[in-house]
């Protein structure tokens, strides 16, 4: 690399507008309320979020039982169940919810078609908590979880007839289409989503990623192990034959990493902030020496507002 690295610095990148929303609920309730501030799971899938946030006051707990009486309680962008809302409910807390208005559409959708009397598929991953909040929608049983191709060949359903599937919101483009293709060819009268579960931010980064492989011999994702949206890029890029590394921060990358490459990709997880961006692009510039270039596949201009009560509360 004796002329340095060329760098693609991908666009859209880092933050989506669910991930915005929920860390600025957040840092509002710090300014309203005195810490400590309780939030059930990471507020977004991020290690060095979720630490800053520490830092300022927040408490993250597994679950709502850990929360002491009279706290303020925050619901993470993933979501939760009915159980949750109702141990919420039922306990003397301040609740606010900053669950992404993308995973809400989802659960909004599960009880629709509860109501229509569609036996309901969910397209995600096990242990995932964006899935179990999804799930925990209707009382165990009502909501099945097909996970793979070979999963949505076996599995049996009461009525073909009235099938009908949701997906989790950062999923693979790719390996959900195949899914879809599977119980489409079992259901053909399969319904679908009105509109797709998948979120725009997941998508657009997927797809730059898809834009950026016939150009770079390696690809960058800043992430948290944790962060399926993340996950999935590193996944596309090798797909398509490009190495992909996820990784946190950027003293964490390795110089077996860039043997032979001349050309990098350079992305963010939709929950990686843009501060990480740039500490890697100094890194890669300082260590290497080379070139940086935009390369923006599309843009983004969605937003979510607060929660009214929330927006309009002043401190004390």
């Amino acid at each position: 690399m004796s002329d340095g690295l060329k760098i693609l610095l991908a666009a859209p990148r880092g933050f989506c507008a669910g991930v915005d929303r929920a860390i600025e609920i957040v840092e509002r309730a710090l300014e309203v309320f005195e810490p400590p501030i309780y939030v059930r799971h990471e507020i977004v899938h991020n290690r060095h979020v979720v630490q800053r946030l520490r830092e300022q006051g927040v408490v993250f707990v597994d679950e709502v039982s850990e929360i002491p009486d009279g706290a303020v309680a925050i619901f993470s962008a993933h979501g939760v169940s009915k159980r949750v809302r109702a141990e919420a409910a039922g306990r003397p807390l301040r609740v606010i919810d900053a669950t992404c208005p993308l995973v809400t559409k989802v659960h909004l959708e599960v009880h629709r078609l509860e109501r229509e009397g569609y036996e309901i598929l969910l397209i995600g991953h096990a242990h995932h908590i964006e899935v179990e909040g999804t799930m925990g929608q209707l009382p165990p049983g009502r909501i099945r979880l097909v996970q793979s191709p070979a999963e949505a060949e076996t599995i049996e359903v009461r009525n073909p007839g009235r099938v009908a599937y949701v997906t989790q919101t950062t999923l693979s483009l790719d390996e959900t289409e195949q899914v879809v293709s599977v119980l489409r060819r079992r259901f053909p009268s399969l319904r679908h989503p009105a509109k797709d579960d998948i979120c725009y931010a997941t998508q657009n980064r997927q797809n730059t990623v898809k834009a950026l492989v016939g150009k770079i011999d390696l690809l960058l994702v800043i992430g948290s192990k944790n962060s399926s949206n993340s996950n999935r890029l590193v996944e596309v890029a090798r797909q398509h034959g490009v190495a992909a590394h996820l990784f946190d921060e950027p003293e964490e990358m390795q110089d077996a990493w860039f043997e032979g490459v001349r050309t990098v990709g350079l992305t963010a997880g939709a929950s990686a902030p843009e501060d990480l961006v740039q500490a890697t692009v100094k890194h890669l510039l300082d260590r290497f020496g080379g070139t940086v270039e935009p390369f923006v596949h599309t843009s983004e201009s969605i937003t979510f507002s607060l929660p009214r009560d929330l927006a309009a509360a002043e401190p004390g």
